[in-house]
């Protein structure tokens, strides 16, 4: 499989979200690299329907379970139901393959727990039993940055887990108006002039992987990829203000998320090898949500995105 066919994918998505580029990108590139995403926007910016129009198009089954304060473990992996003399396994919808899992932070923390189990092992425990989930499972999480009654701060553990983390901003003005026009012509539509929808089968999108997986990377450019990590860990060798500024720095799995969406984001621009370039622009998206700051640098104003251009800066490209 080419790269033309995930052309036409992401042509249908644009169709229906206006101005969201970059999160269209990084939903394929997220889809294509077996991994799980987390949205972050202000209300009202197409989050949700960013990630339901990305499931829809893929085939198999999808469900959406809004995160709400007094949800339970059991509403999300399921529970055993006692009938005629035995327990029964009633599946909960983690089951399904593509989960959105809307306004994830107003979950309380028990369910955070049953959801890291599914992210990371792709299996939930039960009782003292453990089910597989399917072979295709990808989790599309949105939250809410300007809320804070009724919701819990996702624990390091839990964002470690999301091979992505991306943050949308308000579109601009001539797409604002594009995206009235969309409603205008959504509203005026009938149901006998709605178009087919786009569809990918699993059988192509794990073909699409395998290719993706295949695609060169140099070794000094795998090298390039730790000694970005390295620096968020160890940013004395590197950089004196990294040092002061940094708490914690990047697991094992940014190096991982780093190589397997840098080809990824090389395939889908066509390209047969990975460059620096694709490196940095998907570093931000890796280390996010796996770097902590400091209490210096929040006293001195100094972002997670400050830091890791920075970091980019010092670390030299081969």
């Amino acid at each position: 499989m080419d790269a033309t066919h995930f052309d036409t994918f992401r042509q249908h998505l644009s169709q229906h979200i206006i101005g969201q580029h970059q999160l269209i990108d990084s939903m394929l590139i997220c889809l294509l690299s077996d991994g799980h995403i987390l949205v972050e926007g202000m209300p009202g910016l197409a989050k949700t329907t960013a990630v339901k129009s990305l499931a829809e198009a893929i085939e198999g089954d999808f469900h959406r379970v809004q995160f709400t304060p007094d949800l339970l473990p059991a509403d999300l992996v399921g529970t055993d139901i006692y009938q005629n003399g035995e327990f029964e396994f009633r599946a909960g919808p983690l089951f399904h393959n593509v989960i959105l899992a809307d306004e994830i932070n107003r979950a309380p923390p028990k369910v955070q727990s049953a959801l890291l189990e599914a992210m990371a092992e792709r299996q939930i425990t039960v009782g003292q039993n453990t089910y597989k989930l399917p072979n295709l499972f990808m989790v599309l999480a949105t939250q809410n940055p300007v809320e804070h009654e009724g919701t819990y701060t996702l624990p390091e553990a839990q964002l470690d887990r999301f091979l992505l983390y991306v943050k949308v901003d308000y579109p601009s003005k001539q797409e604002e108006l594009q995206i009235l026009e969309l409603m205008e012509s959504q509203q005026l539509e009938t149901a006998s002039k709605v178009t087919t929808q786009y569809h990918i089968t699993q059988a192509e999108l794990l073909e699409a992987r395998k290719t993706v997986m295949q695609l060169y990377l140099d070794p000094k450019l795998k090298e390039y990829i730790i000694d970005i990590v390295q620096a968020s860990r160890y940013p004395a060798k590197f950089d004196k203000d990294l040092q002061r500024w940094q708490r914690f720095g990047a697991s094992p799995r940014a190096s991982i998320g780093l190589s397997r969406c840098t080809r990824a984001l090389a395939w889908l621009q066509g390209e047969q090898y990975v460059s620096p370039e694709q490196i940095q622009a998907i570093a931000p998206d890796i280390l996010r949500h796996r770097i902590l700051l400091s209490f210096e640098a929040e006293a001195e104003g100094i972002t997670t995105e400050d830091f890791i251009q920075r970091l980019l800066q010092v670390v030299a490209i081969p």
